[in-house]
Order: C-alpha cells, then sequence, then structure tokens
C-alpha cells in the first residue's frame, strides 16, 4: 500500500486531502491513501517518516515550506532557485527529494487572464508561496515588489507605503499571505482599495472562503478576480505527476 500526505499546520480544512481522496476514487486507485500530517513543529518531520515507511510523497503546506528543506537530500533545479518546497517525493532507495509545483500551478491559472497593461505587480506576503509567485512572475516578464509590514530590501515596500503612494502603477495583485482565511473571513490586507479600477486584476492564493474580502473589495470596484482554487488543482496535479506510482 502506498500512501502520499500534507505537511502542515493547522491543516483540517485541507484541499489536498479531499481533493486526493476523490482522485483515487475516480480512477479507482485501491493501493494508495491520503493522510494530513499536523505538525507543531518541523522537527517532528523525520518521526513521521520513520513511523510511516510507505509514505512515497507528501505535499507542504503553510507554515513549513522553507522550513522543511534542511530535513531533505535534494531539491530539484526549480526548487533551488525558488527557495521553497511544496511537494517532496521519496525515492525507491528512500532519497527525499524537494520540487515546487506551486509556480506551476499559479502561471497556469493566472496566464489566460493577463493583458499587456498588467506589467507591474504587488506581491502582498513574503512567505514561501510568495517566493513561487515571484519566480512565476519573472517567468512572465511581470516586475513586481513585495509589500511587507517589515520590509528589508529595495524589492519590498511597506503598507504604509502603499497607502500614502496608491496602485496606479499596478494593476496585478497578489495575495500571498494567509489574512483572509476561514474563519477570519472578514479581514483583508491593508491596501488603498479606491484606487483599484476595472484594468486591475487581482488574485488571491486562498480558496476558502471562495470569495475572500480582499476580492470582493476589488470586485466592487469592477476589478478582474481570481481565487486560488485553480491554482491548487494544477500544482496538484503536477505533485501527481512527480510522484510518477
Amino acid at each position: 500500500m502506498n500512501k502520499l500526505g500534507l505537511l502542515g499546520k493547522q491543516i483540517s480544512y485541507s484541499f489536498s486531502n479531499t481533493y486526493f481522496k476523490k482522485k483515487f476514487e475516480d480512477l479507482n486507485i485501491t493501493d494508495t491513501t491520503y493522510q494530513n500530517f499536523d505538525l507543531d513543529n518541523i522537527s517532528e518531520f523525520p518521526s513521521i517518516l520513520k513511523e510511516h515507511p510507505e509514505v512515497k510523497g507528501l505535499n507542504v503546506t503553510i507554515p513549513y515550506k522553507e522550513q522543511v528543506i534542511p530535513f531533505l537530500d535534494e531539491l530539484d533545479d526549480d526548487a533551488k532557485k525558488i527557495g521553497a518546497v511544496n511537494t517532496i517525493k521519496r525515492t525507491k532507495d528512500g532519497k527525499l527529494i524537494g520540487s515546487n509545483t506551486d509556480y506551476y500551478g499559479f502561471t497556469k491559472s493566472i496566464e489566460p487572464y493577463l493583458k499587456p497593461h498588467h506589467n507591474q505587480a504587488l506581491i502582498l506576503g513574503t512567505g514561501g508561496a510568495s517566493k513561487a509567485i515571484a519566480f512565476a512572475l519573472t517567468h512572465l516578464g511581470i516586475a513586481f515588489k513585495y509589500v511587507s509590514r517589515t520590509p528589508k530590501n529595495d524589492q519590498t515596500i511597506s503598507y504604509d507605503t502603499l497607502l500614502k503612494e496608491g496602485l496606479q502603477d499596478f494593476k496585478l495583485i497578489i495575495n500571498c499571505s494567509p489574512v483572509g482565511t476561514f474563519p477570519n473571513v472578514d479581514d483583508c490586507p491593508n491596501i488603498p482599495y479606491d484606487d483599484i479600477t476595472a484594468e486591475h486584476l487581482l488574485f488571491d492564493l486562498i480558496y476558502n472562503p471562495e470569495e475572500t474580502t480582499f476580492l470582493r473589495k476589488g470586485k466592487a470596484h469592477h476589478a478582474t478576480t481570481l481565487n486560488g482554487y485553480n491554482m491548487l488543482v494544477n500544482q496538484a496535479e503536477k505533485s501527481w505527476e512527480i510522484w510518477d506510482l
């Protein structure tokens, strides 16, 4: 029996578990199961692998996409460049190889909506997911800046600065922060929503709720809005290819 799973913290709501269980049913796969591994600390990771030698692959979510890297034997080229991992394959000889399918999922889901004026983007948040989005934007030829409460370099601006300077130059805004996730559905990133226009494209990596307050406020100003569901489906399918069971 093969086992796949999701590594994360407070992940009872998990998309991956539901998605893969349905996939196994649809394809009549009876020799593979999927399990959530909800860890309080990444230091518990090696014991999970010992307890479950049948684990052949894992997805990784917040907050372990960067923290898991020291426990892996290898990273593929994209994961090395991104500096974050969301997919792990355990080879037949027990090696753990890290990959990143987030950038693929994001690119595939946003490409149909991009227009020439979406040439500058804001990435809200600076965690592991934001690194994959930055990698994708670079490949799409879109300039970007991170937005953070505590900017550390020229590539990052503060929310306070953004509130003063506005969104006129940035027609693509991607929320990579967890702000607005269930159950805190009334929360939203602190940006100048009144600057949003019909030319803006807002993308939220969150998929629960289906329409976050961030997206709802964008839609009120006639922006195009996308949630993270299709990104998750695309990255999950790419993970499935990588595991190659």
